[in-house]
């Protein structure tokens, strides 16, 4: 039976995906803001929708060619619609931190920016661990091992549940 790697052990393998998704993560976060910023006119809420969806695809494609570039590769779009799939989830948290801004505090676009950036910026710390977590187990599967993660990788979004189990199979009789 294998030992467990230690903390630091598991640590130290997770650091440069951690670093790379934070670099991604961060260049993202700017063009967001700047985005956001310049569409804020239109409205809070619109402006951060409008910045996700073309921060989504961005990151996307930085993730998969950087982050994760020794992970097992699927199918272009099923990593995308999943990839996309939970940053509408994201979407929805940093969106809802906005609106929690807005029509909670009652902040106004004409008054408020520096309070909505503030807020934005929450809702992004928030969203990005969710993201993190996310692309991690169901959208870029865990590089070869074994042999067997081409199997997962067939599998639908669910495989990545697979990958959650630290349990040995019964041997079958």
């Amino acid at each position: 039976m294998p030992s467990a790697s230690t903390l630091p052990e598991r640590l130290r393998r997770l650091a440069p995906e951690a670093i790379a998704f934070g670099v991604i993560g961060a260049g993202n976060t700017l063009l967001y803001m700047a985005i956001t910023w310049l569409a804020l006119p239109i409205g809070a809420v619109k402006a951060s929708i409008i910045a996700t969806v073309v921060t989504t695809t961005l990151a996307y494609f930085a993730n998969r060619y950087w982050t994760y570039r020794h992970h097992t590769r699927t199918a272009l779009r099923r990593e995308y619609a999943l990839f996309f799939g939970f940053n509408l989830v994201g979407m929805v948290i940093q969106s809802g931190m906005v609106a929690i801004g807005k029509y909670g505090f009652g902040l106004t676009e004409q008054h408020d920016e520096v309070a909505f950036m503030g807020v934005t910026l929450i809702g992004i710390v928030i969203a990005t661990v969710f993201r993190f977590w996310a692309y991690r187990t169901f959208v870029f599967l865990k590089p070869p091992v074994d042999g067997h993660e081409a199997d997962l990788a067939e599998l639908d979004a669910m495989a990545g549940l697979a990958e959650l189990s630290t349990e040995q199979p019964e041997p079958t009789r």
